[in-house]
């Protein structure tokens, strides 16, 4: 559950954010998309996930996360209605606090235990 309502955040971020920025430029609408998506898929703290290309400490994982979620909810209220930016500020108020034990644990010194 709490990594299903975090994939749920993430994709608020990578949909609304080139949603809110297209129609000021489409090329830095592309730019948000690929590196929302991107640099969590890229850089990433071991024990934490099987697979890492590029190994980070558990500090920089949790700040990654913290843009996606700050990047779903700041563009929620340019680019959607108020109901729905509210709908998408409690999915990522949720999701954030569904984190917290995994955060903690990324924040350790042995972020694999």
């Amino acid at each position: 559950m709490r990594s299903a309502v975090r994939f749920l955040a993430e994709i608020f971020a990578w949909v609304l954010t080139p949603w809110a920025l297209a129609p000021h430029s489409v090329v830095l609408a592309v730019v948000a998309v690929v590196l929302l998506i991107g640099i969590p898929t890229v850089f990433g703290t071991p024990g934490d996930r099987p697979n890492v290309m590029v190994p980070v400490p558990g500090p920089v994982t949790i700040a990654i996360n913290c843009l996606e979620f700050a990047a779903a909810v700041v563009a929620a209220w340019f680019a959607w209605p108020v109901w729905a930016a509210i709908s998408v500020t409690v999915v990522v108020i949720v999701a954030a606090g569904l984190q917290v034990d995994r955060w903690r644990r990324l924040a350790s010194a042995s972020p694999a235990a």
